[in-house]
């Protein structure tokens, strides 16, 4: 008997029963849904994630302080302060390093005429904004020469803005206090969001780190020091070469007694998307579930089905049919209600994703092999939960078919 043959006689077989075939088509349906959503929300928020930090900067690596041991006692990451302003100028001579920035916050109370509002004051010099990619709305940033003299002077971020002056108010030239200092306000940022951490990076002023280390901290080590390389290729070299320097410039020995951290991009994209991917698995499994749910559910119409289509069997065998024949005939059945019932899972786990993407404001992302691997896990489905059922029906002695009733 010809394949084409087999696949007309099966599709004439499911048509007979068009509510049950569509019945058992549902639990593929349901479960291809259910994982390709799942696998789009937790892909979309793992390059949502990857977007927002690759996003905050060029080439970007951060120097953090590390631990400080205190008798043998490791006091945790950031207890150190031997992150220092020498620190940022020896790394400005590493070949692989194009732009450094000091970094130290402040935490502090702004006021201005009767309007007030609390956010942190960052400390950096001109490379900052190079090494952000982040340009300004409004005036200017600050000058290497306002570093050099502690000038109090700043830009604001636009959220700081809207708050103390309003919103489209163009606050260049006007000041405000800070304690008992007053600052020169120089220009605003535009909008940049929300950073990786969660950090609204709107709501942050801009001072030259000398100001905000000798007026506001009284302090001269550094909360952190931003390093932009060269290229994106020198990443990596570059984080190595500064690890070395640091070793060096802090004379330490032994990588276990390092009292600093150096972080890329990639480690931070690594450590937020590690969770994501995590519970994105997590999910998928949970849904693969109605898959096997659904494949019971043909087994037990296809066991159904013979049983209903016995003396059939009996008669095309007795004529010439062979058991392979048969076995094929109920093996295709099995495929094509799996592979027809992911086909419209597939079709709906897009409309599902495009919906949250549209109307919930979720970021979705498809990849397409999660696509092959639902249609294969489909075929896969039907073969297994199938077979039973068509050796069964190959199976069946002829006469003793022909006598059933």
């Amino acid at each position: 008997m010809s394949i084409l043959m087999i696949f007309r006689i099966a599709l004439r077989a499911l048509g007979r029963n068009k509510l049950r075939t569509t019945l058992t088509m549902l639990g593929m349906i349901i479960g291809v849904a259910a994982v390709i959503t799942m696998v789009a929300l937790g892909t979309g928020a793992q390059a949502a994630i990857e977007d927002q930090i690759r996003g905050a900067g060029t080439n970007m690596i951060t120097v953090f302080p590390g631990s400080v041991n205190t008798g043998g006692v490791k006091q945790g990451q950031g207890t150190s302060s031997r992150l220092m302003p020498d620190d940022a100028k020896m790394l400005r001579s590493l070949p692989e390093v194009q732009y450094v920035s000091e970094g130290i916050q402040s935490r502090q109370q702004v006021i201005y005429s009767n309007q007030n509002w609390q956010t942190n004051i960052i400390g950096v010099n001109t490379d900052y904004v190079e090494i952000k990619s982040w340009p300004l709305k409004y005036g200017a940033f600050f000058t290497d020469e306002d570093v050099r003299t502690a000038a109090k002077v700043c830009t604001l971020g636009i959220n700081v803005s809207e708050n103390l002056f309003g919103e489209d108010v163009d606050p260049t030239g006007m000041e405000f206090r800070v304690r008992n200092q007053i600052f020169h306000i120089l220009g605003v940022m535009t909008p940049k969001g929300s950073s990786s951490s969660g950090q609204n990076q709107d709501d942050q002023i801009f001072a030259p780190f000398t100001t905000v280390s000798k007026k506001l901290q009284g302090t001269d080590f550094l909360t952190y020091i931003l390093v932009g390389a060269k290229s994106a290729d020198q990443v990596q070299a570059a984080a190595d070469s500064i690890t070395q320097q640091m070793r060096f410039q802090h004379k330490i020995q032994s990588p276990e007694d390092d009292d600093f951290r150096v972080q890329t991009q990639d480690d931070m994209i690594a450590m937020r998307t590690a969770a994501t991917s995590t519970m994105t698995s997590l999910l998928a499994g949970i849904a693969a579930v109605s898959l096997v749910v659904g494949g019971i559910g043909i087994m037990n119409i296809m066991l159904v089905s013979v049983t209903e289509r016995t003396r059939e069997i009996g008669l095309r065998m007795a004529i010439g049919a062979r058991g392979f024949d048969v076995l094929l005939q109920f093996l295709v059945e099995a495929v094509m209600i799996s592979v027809a019932g992911g086909a419209i899972g597939i079709a709906l786990g897009y409309g599902l994703s495009e919906f949250m993407r549209s109307y919930e404001q979720m970021t979705t992302l498809i990849p397409p092999q999660a696509v092959v691997i639902a249609v294969g896990f489909s075929a896969a489905v039907g073969i297994f939960f199938g077979f039973y059922p068509a050796r069964k029906a190959a199976a069946l002695d002829p006469i003793e078919a022909l006598r059933f009733e």
